[in-house]
Order: C-alpha cells, then structure tokens, then sequence
C-alpha cells in the first residue's frame, strides 16, 4: 500500500456526513491528548497531515482520511477531556455512538491508551464496548519514549491485566518521537487491501 497516497476525504460533524461506500475502516479512537493525531502522521511519515488542535476539546470531527485508494483511517474525537461541559461530553459521546451503529465497513480499532498510566475508566469502557461489539481491535500504548524499556515493558503487561485482554489482543507500544511500533503498525494496515477479509488480517479476541 501506497502510504503517500493519501487525501482527507471529510471532517464529518455529523451523521449525514458518514463516508458509506464498501471500503474497510480503520479507526482510531482514545482520549484527547494520547496522541492520535501524531500517532497518525507518523504512520503516513507527514508532519502535520492529521488535523491537531492547540486546545485539545475544542471541536469534534470525525475525520476520514483515503489512504491509497484502499482503505478509509477513521479519526475520532478525543473523549474524556475534563474541561469539557458534561452537555458537549454527552453530545460528543452520542456522534461517536452513532459512528459505531451506523458504519458497516468498521474493519479495525486502534484503541489507544497512555503507556505511562493505568487505562483510564473511558479506556475501559471503549476496549468494553469493542469486546461486546466484536470488532477486531488492537490496543497501542503511546509515548512509550517517555519510560525506560524496562518500564515500558512493565506498563504493557499491566495495561493487559488492566484491560483484561487475551493474549491474542495485540498491544503495542508506539512512540511518534522514535517511530517505535510505526513497521508493527504499517504492517497490520497494509494487510487490508481489497483482496483480505477482515478476519484474516487481525486475530479477534475471544473474551
């Protein structure tokens, strides 16, 4: 797959605005701040291709990105920033629900979390719902630059207790400063071409 190939297609602000058509979706999804959109640009090798915000909060989009002709990267909106009102939080909660419930290509989650803390409630409750929805997802521990390897690799099997994942569950740690995990994670992406079914690229969890 071709990871210069790539044209932002919409930044939905609602449910009308969802990309249908029959290409998979990759989507990435975590709170604000745990580095989406770095992790992102990072992949696709650009320095400020993924829309970021000064004010983490500030809008939610859901953005579609075409990578080569072949897949959409979905971008989410960061959930769990605290100086968000509970009426924006709500509302923002419901976009996200509602993107989940009516997109039919969602072939993949990149769940992200902070490598340097414990899943947060809202991580829980995402990598809940994937569990519950079974969608094949992967879990990505972000900013691994910022602990010793020996931390890093503590952090990783606490976040799979934490998040009760099954060893089949991949967890990555990803680093946008050193590129750590960008081949691990370009890899599994360019797994879903027009010619791979969804359940042979990601091994699904069986909890």
């Amino acid at each position: 797959m071709n990871f210069h190939k790539v044209e932002l297609v919409i930044s939905a602000v609602k449910k009308s605005q969802f990309v249908g058509g029959d290409l998979p979706e990759i989507v990435f999804a975590g709170r604000s701040n745990v580095g989406k959109s770095s992790l992102i640009n990072k992949v696709l090798n650009r320095k400020n291709f993924a829309r970021t915000s000064s004010t983490p909060g500030k809008t939610a989009t859901i953005n579609y990105y075409l990578l080569d002709g072949c897949v959409h990267l979905v971008d989410l909106p960061g959930y769990g920033f605290a100086k968000v009102s509970k009426e924006k939080k709500r509302t923002w909660g419901v976009f996200i629900e509602d993107y989940f419930k009516f997109s039919e290509n969602i072939a993949l989650v990149f769940s992200l979390v902070d490598i340097r803390h414990d899943p947060s409630a809202d991580d829980m409750d995402m990598v809940g719902f994937l569990k519950a929805s079974g969608l094949p997802f992967v879990v990505i521990a972000t900013k691994s630059d910022k602990l010793s390897k020996t931390a890093a690799g503590e952090s990783l099997v606490n976040i799979r207790k934490k998040l009760e994942l099954s060893d089949e569950t991949p967890v990555i740690a990803f680093s946008a400063k050193t590129g750590q995990g960008r081949d691990e994670i370009i890899e599994i992406i360019n797994k879903f071409d027009n010619k791979t079914e969804v359940k042979d690229a990601v091994p699904q969890s069986d909890d």
